[in-house]
């Protein structure tokens, strides 16, 4: 990418560039006026242009904004006499990139250009990038306009070091951004740590994430680092941040407001160099006026926040996951299947999707291993999802609780754990492992939806 066009009425001037810029490594085409520069950059797109400020016909100005209407980014370097000068300077506010006065010093006329051909590729490349990028996500996360938007969050905030939240339900898709953000970011070469606070016991929450010293407690038969150090340079996913103790939270405040941390045992503080970015399942803003969840971690740790909605909200990306799912599944399984009959498509539309993309993630992935034909038929998907598709949740297959949303109607949770109690036949502690729950959350679930 080293073309340039050089563009001057005065045939020696032209001769001269031409031959200084070969030897300097260019490839170069040479015109006499605008007019012939506008034609030959339609067809040539070189990679900078010099342009001589003064010529008949058509002027520098007038032709650099020609040529800009073509392309916006390619660098315009104008050549111009001494009383010019003035003139040059209100060019560049007009868009060009420099200028250099006759007789051009043929040293600076060389790093000039290729300063700007060097920001140009730049530029391009970045842009490539960015493409590339929300192409990857959006092959995660779906085409929608909505999720379109927050793939714009996304890189609004990947480059800062905000500490940020990330809330929506379960299987929506926290995961992907956190790591996305991490792996678009100035630590992407540093840890990427994902912590579940909703599968760690409240006992090992402080020695998990801080570690501990030899001797901090009766087992601590050796140092152990904790989460925060493991992540240090990098980023720690703090997911279903809620679930962390309140007395917990006080220390993961000073963490985040000083970056330092305190082993259990240790005298002294340790500094670390994180970014914190945590996400729940729940309406966090609703936790903090519950007193659930500190309200000055709150702020520090939500200086940016995204939200992501479930499925049934954004109901154009069900036909792009479902063909997505479709051709990872038959592809793993070997099987010839192409397309998904309409009538079965209309049902996946109209199916509340309380699991979110993880739930349909699986159901495609069942009727690829039942189908036998070329296609996913109804029979394929009916005891999946249930023949009326959402307007009965009787017909909602049992799944792991923790695949359903807090936000997805609290009808769907309670009648999840009766069908789990009923199956194991009031059995709490299998009720529970089924529910993929602990047996603690069970009992408050039970309470709380008053089921006897």
């Amino acid at each position: 990418m080293n073309n340039v066009l050089v563009v001057d009425d005065q045939q020696i001037l032209r001769v001269t560039l031409t031959e200084l810029l070969e030897e300097a490594g260019f490839s170069v085409t040479a015109v006499a006026s605008g007019r012939k520069a506008i034609e030959t950059f339609k067809n040539d797109r070189p990679a900078a242009v010099l342009l001589d400020l003064k010529m008949p016909d058509m002027d520098g100005i007038e032709t650099m904004q020609e040529l800009k209407k073509i392309d916006a980014d390619v660098p315009v370097i104008l050549i111009t006499a001494h009383g010019d000068v003035e003139t040059a300077v209100g060019a560049i506010k007009l868009g060009a990139y420099d200028f250099i006065v006759k007789p051009p010093k043929f040293d600076r006329l060389i790093l000039t250009l290729r300063r700007a051909i060097e920001k140009l590729e730049l530029k391009r490349k970045v842009e490539n990038l960015n493409i590339a990028f929300e192409t990857s996500l959006e092959w995660l996360l779906g085409s929608s306009d909505i999720v379109k938007k927050i793939i714009k969050q996304i890189h609004q905030v990947a480059w800062s070091d905000f500490s940020l939240i990330i809330q929506g339900e379960t299987g929506t898709g926290k995961t992907t951004i956190a790591r996305a953000i991490h792996n678009l970011s100035k630590r992407a070469k540093g840890p990427f740590i994902n912590v579940d606070m909703g599968t760690m016991p409240e006992t090992l929450v402080e020695s998990e994430l801080f570690g501990y010293e030899k001797g901090a407690f009766t087992g601590a038969e050796r140092k152990k680092k904790g989460f925060f150090e493991c992540a240090d340079g990098g980023t720690i996913l703090i997911d279903e941040v809620q679930n962390i103790p309140l007395h917990i939270q006080g220390k993961l405040l000073r963490v985040v407001e000083e970056k330092k941390i305190s082993p259990l045992g240790s005298a002294g503080s340790m500094d670390i160099d994180i970014r914190i970015i945590a996400a729940t399942n729940i309406d966090i803003k609703e936790a903090v006026i519950q007193k659930k969840f500190r309200e000055d971690l709150f702020f520090r740790i939500g200086e940016f926040m995204l939200t992501l909605p479930p499925l049934r909200e954004r109901v154009d990306d069900i036909p792009f996951f479902s063909q997505r799912f479709l051709r990872e599944a038959a592809g793993e399984m070997n099987k010839d299947i192409y397309g998904i009959a309409d009538d079965v498509m209309g049902r996946l539309t109209r199916y509340p999707w309380p699991g979110n993309v993880r739930e349909l993630k699986n159901v495609i992935r069942k009727a690829v291993l039942l189908a036998g034909g070329d296609m996913i038929m109804p029979e394929h998907v009916e005891f999946l999802i249930g023949d009326k598709c959402g307007s009965d949740m009787e017909n909602l297959a049992l799944m792991p609780l923790k695949e359903l949303s807090a936000g997805a109607v609290r009808d769907v949770e309670r009648k999840a754990i009766k069908q789990a109690l009923a199956l194991t036949k009031g059995n709490k502690t299998k009720a529970a492992a089924m529910l993929q729950i602990d047996y603690k959350t069970l009992l408050t679930k039970i309470k709380e939806y008053e089921i006897s």
